[in-house]
């Protein structure tokens, strides 16, 4: 059979790719002494299944060879006759059993190969970031991580990394001045037979990390060190355990054991950086003052092993140091005039009050785009203005932006140098400032402050049906500098007195203000965000924050406990629990949620659920339920009351890059008032139940990136009043329902990706006359070319392809 040529090429990749998965999903229950190496192959495929469609767009922009993809093809075509031959191999013939398995881990291996690509894909404004794919997981590490695929878009999939776990070097900024002597100088440092680690200092925001990835991107050091370049986030609270066990996710590595200690992170690292080899560059970013000792335990006797670390500090125990000084007067004028949109010359500002702006930065790049931004096609009077306040050294807003300067704060509630979910803040905004519960005018405020080089916005392509209403997979950066400003900002006021309350808790050191008191009146705080590392405190404040609408717990640790003074915030109306370490996490205390009269949105990112539903409580106010990489397994089925019972009023679920969810709880099914339901990148859901046609006042049903779900349940006939369903990149998918005409409310309908979809549709898709938009690839469209014809006011829009790989990993 001939798989080749241009412009077929992804289609074959695709059709064969269709014909592997189904052979190994058929064979793998069969073949049981072939098991562990099918269900590894499995896991593979199940992971990469959501982009073949795009990888004829794959190919293209990674410039890969023809040939290569073809080879690909060819060994996938061998791969079926070998799973088929599998299945017939008697369980005695121990010969055979090798020899078979020899050629399987192969063909796995091939795959992966395959998918372990760098892919460079331009962000928002001023942020560019580079995620590199991670696909290679073993069956093993299913247990514990969800593996996936990042924000930062993989084609129409477009997986989300779980956090921290890419390692891979972003691309540094479009426009950079000043850096081209040092970055020769750094890398003529670097590359010295006599330097192993090398450490690179400068003040905040004067380009170190810039300059990393102007490095990371020459031409020697990417022919030097190829693959193995790796970039670690330090930051003021390194975690060693969950530092390691990135590295060992994120090379596709299985360590020996399980890490629970940091002694075991320390002991498995000769493990992990044998495997990968000579000639590798570790970068450690952001090592604070305290931390020093860190990069020394990744030191070991590796051939051109190379460690590079960024520091605010000047370590006096390094030998070898690059100072990187802030940017000369000339310099600095062009990248405040770029930011500040001056390069025409017809600009009416005095070019004395420009140069006082300038020297005003001290010649840092950081702060010469935000200041420059913040003044971009301003007024004079608005320049003589910031000549006058300079001294004050706050960051101003226009009276008339008070909200954007607000959520500009907010973005302090999250820990140093993770991803913001625009999901979270778009649930924070909706309750504190009134903005839309669709996320139009948070999106907008966003984009404000990327305009301002505040913040780094990173958005997936949208499809048309989404522009306004799916935001998962988008999430918001921020420099660990801007953010300090953001909490600076924040605490200018007495405790008792602050709007914003933000506590960070390190190695169970509690701020003075918390030892001094064991009951704390915070009577102004509308917002309370704590952070805690892997030591929780022995004992939590009494705080009484009666005002407090949202809580922002962030933490890192296997077990977690609410604190005991939820119980009293009465005015309470979102709670976001985020677990940032690597393994998920048990709540206990969750029913002190039960006596919050105003509560209606929740979010928990990497928690267990079963733990929660021991001890479920009616929240009669709950109108919104995300649950993003969350353990769910059965555990709707096993709460002390009925889901509808204890959620009466939920309107909303989502549930996010569960690993485990393979029947959508039924009892979800009674949850009469639901409106929205969007289950996405659950790759194992397999069925939906019968009784989701109960939830009759359903309004949009997404199913996105659900790779295992082979149909759609007949009964959802009784949803008349679902107006958006989006079963995207469902690639087991194969027809619609007999009787999707009645979906008499059906606005738009989304089948991108769905590449087992090639039957004709049922007739009574002609009853589907508020059928205004329907988004398909090139192949399906050609399925409603005849529907058209009746229903004449309808689009079909065929999706672009889209590489997206921000949230790709984890």
């Amino acid at each position: 059979m001939s798989l080749v040529g241009g412009a077929v090429l992804g289609a074959a990749f695709g059709e064969v790719f269709a014909v592997l998965h189904d052979s190994v999903k058929e064979v793998v229950s069969k073949a049981r002494m072939f098991e562990p190496i099918l269900k590894r192959l499995k896991s593979t495929l199940d992971r990469i299944a959501p982009t073949v469609n795009d990888i004829e767009k794959l190919s293209e922009q990674l410039d890969r060879p023809e040939a290569e993809t073809k080879s690909l093809i060819e060994e996938m075509e061998k791969g079926v006759k070998l799973v088929r031959k599998c299945s017939k191999i008697r369980w005695w013939n121990y010969l055979s059993k090798v020899y078979y398995s020899n050629q399987l881990r192969e063909l796995d291996d091939a795959i992966v190969r395959f998918c372990q690509v760098d892919l460079q894909v331009q962000g928002t404004r001023n942020g560019l970031e580079t995620l590199q794919t991670v696909l290679s997981i073993r069956e093993s590490m299913e247990t514990l991580q969800t593996v996936l695929s990042t924000r930062e878009s993989m084609g129409s999939s477009r997986h989300v990394e779980a956090p921290g776990v890419s390692c891979a070097v972003s691309k540094p900024p479009d426009f950079t001045v000043g850096l081209d002597i040092p970055l020769k100088e750094l890398k003529t440092l670097l590359l010295k037979k006599e330097v192993q680690l090398l450490l690179l200092t400068a003040p905040g925001g004067c380009g170190k990390t810039t300059l990393v990835e102007m490095l990371c991107q020459d031409k020697q050091i990417q022919d030097t060190f190829k693959d193995n370049i790796l970039f670690v986030k330090v930051s003021q609270t390194p975690n060693m355990m969950l530092i390691v066990q990135n590295l060992f996710s994120y090379k596709g590595i299985q360590p020996d054991f399980q890490i629970q200690t940091e002694e075991d992170a320390i002991n498995q690292l000769p493990q992990l950086l044998d495997q990968i080899g000579s000639n590798l560059l570790l970068i450690l970013d952001d090592v604070w003052l305290g931390s020093e000792s860190l990069p020394e335990m990744f030191k070991f006797d590796i051939p051109n092993y190379k460690i590079l670390v960024t520091s605010r500090t000047a370590f006096p125990r390094f030998e070898f140091t690059y100072n990187l000084k802030p940017l000369n007067e000339v310099d600095a004028m062009e990248l405040f005039c770029n930011s500040a949109s001056l390069q025409g010359g017809s600009s009416n500002i005095p070019e004395e009050d420009i140069k006082k702006i300038v020297r005003g930065c001290g010649g840092f790049p950081l702060v010469l785009k935000v200041i420059g931004s913040s003044l971009c096609r301003q007024p004079l009077h608005v320049w003589k203005s910031k000549l006058m306040d300079w001294s004050d050294g706050h960051l101003e807003f226009p009276k008339d932006k008070i909200t954007i300067k607000e959520c500009f704060m907010d973005l302090g509630s999250f820990p140093e140098d993770q991803r913001i979910p625009i999901a979270a803040l778009i649930d924070m905004w909706a309750e504190l400032y009134e903005l839309d519960e669709g996320g139009i005018h948070a999106i907008a405020n966003l984009h404000e402050l990327t305009t301002r080089n505040l913040a780094s916005l990173v958005m997936s392509r949208k499809d048309a049906s989404e522009v306004n209403s799916y935001f998962n997979e988008d999430f918001v950066t921020q420099h660990d500098i801007l953010r300090e400003l953001a909490m600076h900002q924040s605490s200018q006021e007495p405790i008792e007195k602050r709007s914003r309350l933000i506590v960070n808790i390190s190695q169970n050191n509690l701020p003075k203000w918390w030892k001094k008191q064991k009951q704390q009146l915070i009577d102004h705080a509308r917002l309370l965000s704590i952070s805690t590392d892997l030591l929780l405190p022995c004992s939590w404040c009494n705080i009484q924050a009666p005002n407090v609408e949202v809580l922002v717990l962030n933490f890192q640790t296997k077990n977690y406990i609410l604190p005991e003074f939820v119980e009293k915030m009465d005015k309470l109306k979102v709670l976001i629990v985020t677990n940032y370490g690597f393994f998920h996490a048990e709540i206990s205390n969750f029913q002190l949620l039960g006596s919050l009269p105003y509560l209606k949105r929740i979010r928990l990112e990497k928690v267990s659920i079963s733990s929660l539903c021991k001890t479920l409580v009616p929240l009669k106010s709950l109108k919104k339920i995300s649950l993003f990489m969350c353990n769910i397994g059965k555990a709707f089925e096993n709460c002390t009351i009925p889901i509808s019972d204890a959620l009466p009023n939920l309107t909303e679920i989502s549930i996010d890059y569960s690993n485990d969810l393979v029947e959508l709880p039924v009892g979800l099914c009674d949850i009469a008032h639901l409106k929205k339901l969007c289950i996405t990148n659950c790759h194992k859901l397999s069925t939906l139940p019968e009784g989701t046609g109960k939830l009759v006042n359903l309004e949009m049903l997404r199913l996105r990136s659900c790779t295992d779900l082979s149909e759609l349940p007949e009964s959802i006939r009784s949803l008349h009043k679902l107006s958006i369903l989006d079963i995207s990149d469902c690639l087991s998918i194969s027809k619609l329902p007999k009787h999707i005409g009645e979906l008499c409310k059906l606005k738009e309908l989304n089948v991108k990706g769905c590449l087992r979809l090639r039957n004709p549709l049922p007739e009574s898709t002609l009853d589907l006359d508020q059928l205004k938009l329907v988004i398909c690839d090139e192949e399906r469209s050609k399925l409603w070319e005849p529907i058209k014809e009746f229903l004449t006011e309808l689009k079909v829009e065929v999706a672009e392809k889209d590489i997206n790989l921000n949230w790709l990993s984890k």
